[in-house]
């Protein structure tokens, strides 16, 4: 499977397309959840068909899931920390990841809420604590399922920030699966529709929006005046 343009450079890319035509499937395909058959999955140039999702974490590949995976028994710091000690490559202390997690708390807006239980939490922010545990893991690569999907408009507007820091402060490349067309012609400079599990178009928002086979399976007449 090839997922790479060398059109392309930058860092927030959206995966879109109608329920069930396998967009959170290929987020499977890549973090190890499923295997292609037939098919490779490459990363950074290297075939990680086969490896195991806690090798490709160390790699540097992170993702969140459309239907929020947190561990709602630990507290919000504990989930973080589950992340730091996951992800690291290289041993790390206690106090050391605590400090990490932390901070990767504040960088989303949870640290006043560290000691909360995970399941107290708003739907909004334990989204926010999902994405908090895959930056912890030290990410070149996050990968968003469905982010801002049961959010009000000033929750999006807030996840939209949230993730422009993710690129512009941390310099890791953001793969979206979206249906808020806000979020994804405001943000994304690099588009992908799928149709029934395959790629049918591939482009800047400019060019999607212009593409007449995307408006007829997917985004509709009245996304133009949307976009």
């Amino acid at each position: 499977m090839q997922t790479e343009n060398p059109n392309f450079k930058s860092g927030y890319v959206a995966v879109i397309g109608r329920p069930n035509v396998g967009k959170s499937t290929l987020f499977n395909l890549i973090s190890a959840a499923l295997t292609p058959k037939p098919g490779i999955i490459k990363f950074k140039g290297v075939d990680i068909t086969g490896i195991k999702p806690n090798r490709i974490c160390r790699m540097g590949l992170a993702r969140t899931f459309q239907n929020v995976k947190i561990f709602s028994n630990m507290s919000v710091l504990d989930n973080v920390l589950m992340g730091s000690f996951f992800g690291s490559s290289a041993k790390i202390s206690a106090s050391r990841a605590r400090q990490e997690a932390e901070e990767t708390l504040a960088f989303v807006g949870l640290l006043g809420v560290k000691e909360s239980p995970s399941a107290d939490l708003t739907l909004s922010n334990q989204k926010r604590l999902e994405v908090a545990r895959a930056l912890a893991t030290k990410p070149d690569v996050l990968m968003l399922d469905e982010m801002m999907e049961g959010l009000n408009q000033s929750e999006v507007s807030q996840s939209m920030a949230l993730v422009t820091r993710i690129r512009n402060e941390k310099g890791v490349t953001v793969i979206m699966i979206e249906h808020v067309m806000k979020a994804i012609m405001n943000m994304c400079d690099r588009i992908m529709v799928l149709h029934h599990g395959a790629k049918i178009a591939d482009g800047t928002p400019q060019e999607i929006v212009a593409d007449e086979t995307v408006m007829k399976v997917y985004l509709g007449d009245h996304a133009r005046a949307v976009c």
